[in-house]
C-alpha cells in the first residue's frame, strides 16, 4: 500500500486560502501521476477564528481502495510531511483548545519532513520545536509570514514555493513534472510555475535526530472520562481575581488555568515602563484581560493570556510604549515587569534592540483593512 499524506498547519482564516491551494494543488497534481487523492480541511467555516492553528490536509493513494480505507479516521494521526506557514507555530500549537499544546512535528512520521516557512535558520527554529523520539528532517523556505485576510488574499507565491518544497522532499506523494504541468493548468501563470521550479531546486533538508530540539514538555490536560463528566453543560465561573499574584496592592483578574491563547500570536507586546504614563487604555481595552495591575501601578502583560492582536499598541497614546514585536525573538512566556524590575538598565537595552530592530520589518500580526494588500503593493511600485 502506498499512500502519503500532508497537513498543512497555518493561521485560521489569515492563511485559509494559501492553505487550501496548497493541499488542493497536490491532490490535482497527484492525479497527472495517475494517483487518487483528497483534500479536506479540519477547520472550516464557524470554528475557525482570526490567528488560530488550523489544519489542511492531503491524502494520495496509488488506488481508490487504498484512498478510502486511508479516511476511515476523521483526522490523519500520521503525516509524510507537515507543512507550518508560520513560524511562530513551531512553538507549539493549541488549534482545538482544550487537549494542551501539541508540537509542531507531533504527526510527522519517523523519516518525515516539516516544512517552515521562515527567515530563520534551522537551529534558531529547533530551539522552538520540540523534541521527538524518532529522527525527521527539517526544511525551511525563506519567507515572511504569508498573512492577508478573510477576504484579501495575498498572492505572494509562498503556496507555489511550497508546492515546489513537497516535490523535493517527498517524491513518492507527487512528480515535479505532474506539479509543473498541474500548476500551469490551474493558474495559467508561467511566473507561478517559476516559483514551483525554483523551490523544488532551492530546497534541502536537514536530518534533525532524537533529543534535538526543544526539551520542554508541552502542556496537557487530563479529559474527564464518561463516567465522571455531570448531566447537560457545565462551564465553571472564574474567580473574580483580587490582588497581584495574591497581594493586598494592584490586581490580577482570575483566569482558566486550562484555556491558553498564546499559540494564537505572531507578535507580542513589549513595554517600555519608564514611558508608561498610567492611563489604564491597555488594561481597559484588551479584549482577552490579559493585563495584571502591578502594586506600583503599570501594567504588566500575562503572556499566556495574550492572543497577539495589538490592540494595547493601537491604544496606546505614548510612542513606543507598547510596541508589538515578532513571536520569533522570544522563547518563553515570562513576565516583563518582572525583567525590568529586576535589572531596570539590562531590560531597557534588550527593549530598545528589539523594538529598533521590530521597525526595519513589515508589519504581519494580521490582517488590517479590506485593500490593505494592493495598497501594500502600491506602495513597494512607488
Amino acid at each position: 500500500m502506498a499512500t502519503r499524506s500532508v497537513e498543512v498547519v497555518y493561521r485560521g482564516i489569515f492563511q485559509r486560502t494559501m492553505a487550501r491551494n496548497i493541499v488542493r494543488n497536490i491532490v490535482f497534481a497527484a492525479r497527472k501521476d495517475g494517483k487518487i487523492g483528497t483534500a479536506f480541511g479540519r477547520y472550516s467555516d464557524s470554528p475557525e477564528r482570526n490567528g488560530i492553528p488550523a489544519k489542511q490536509f492531503a491524502i494520495v493513494s496509488d488506488t481508490a481502495l487504498e484512498l478510502e480505507e486511508s479516511l476511515a479516521v476523521y483526522e490523519a494521526t500520521a503525516v509524510d510531511v507537515t507543512i507550518n506557514v508560520d513560524d511562530a507555530m513551531c512553538k507549539g500549537i493549541e488549534s482545538w483548545a482544550w487537549y494542551g499544546l501539541q508540537p509542531i512535528n507531533e504527526l510527522t512520521k519517523p523519516g518525515g519532513t516539516l516544512i517552515v516557512t521562515s527567515r530563520q535558520d534551522s537551529d534558531s527554529l529547533l530551539e522552538d520545536i520540540h523534541q521527538k523520539e524518532s529522527p525527521y528532517n527539517l526544511a525551511v523556505i525563506p519567507s515572511t509570514v504569508s498573512f492577508s485576510g478573510l477576504w484579501v488574499y495575498k498572492d505572494d507565491h509562498t503556496d507555489m514555493r511550497v508546492l515546489g518544497a513537497i516535490c523535493k522532499v517527498c517524491p513518492d506523494l507527487v512528480s515535479v513534472k505532474a506539479m509543473l504541468e498541474s500548476v500551469k493548468e490551474q493558474t495559467g501563470n508561467d511566473t507561478k510555475v517559476a516559483s514551483v521550479q525554483g523551490a523544488f531546486d532551492r530546497t534541502t533538508s536537514r536530518p534533525v535526530e532524537p533529543g534535538e530540539g526543544n526539551d520542554e514538555t508541552p502542556f496537557s490536560f487530563d479529559m474527564p472520562g464518561w463516567k465522571t463528566m455531570e448531566e447537560g453543560v457545565v462551564i465553571r465561573a472564574l474567580p473574580e481575581g483580587g490582588g497581584f499574584r495574591g497581594g493586598d496592592e494592584g490586581y490580577q483578574p482570575g483566569r482558566s488555568e486550562v484555556f491558553k491563547k498564546w499559540s494564537t500570536r505572531s507578535m507580542r507586546p513589549v513595554i517600555n515602563f519608564d514611558t508608561c504614563i498610567k492611563c489604564t487604555l491597555c488594561w481597559l481595552q484588551c479584549p482577552d484581560t490579559c493585563f495584571d495591575i502591578t502594586p506600583d501601578g503599570l501594567y504588566d502583560a500575562n503572556l499566556e493570556s495574550c492572543c497577539g492582536c495589538g490592540v494595547c499598541e493601537a491604544v496606546c497614546p505614548v510612542p513606543d510604549c507598547v510596541t508589538m514585536v515578532g513571536e520569533p525573538e522570544f522563547n518563553d512566556n515570562s513576565s516583563q515587569w518582572d525583567a525590568w524590575t529586576a535589572d531596570k538598565d539590562g531590560y531597557n537595552k534588550w527593549m530598545t534592540v528589539l523594538v529598533e530592530k521590530q521597525k526595519t520589518e513589515t508589519r504581519t500580526h494580521g490582517f488590517h483593512h479590506v485593500g490593505g494588500y494592493e495598497d501594500e503593493i502600491k506602495a513597494e511600485e512607488s
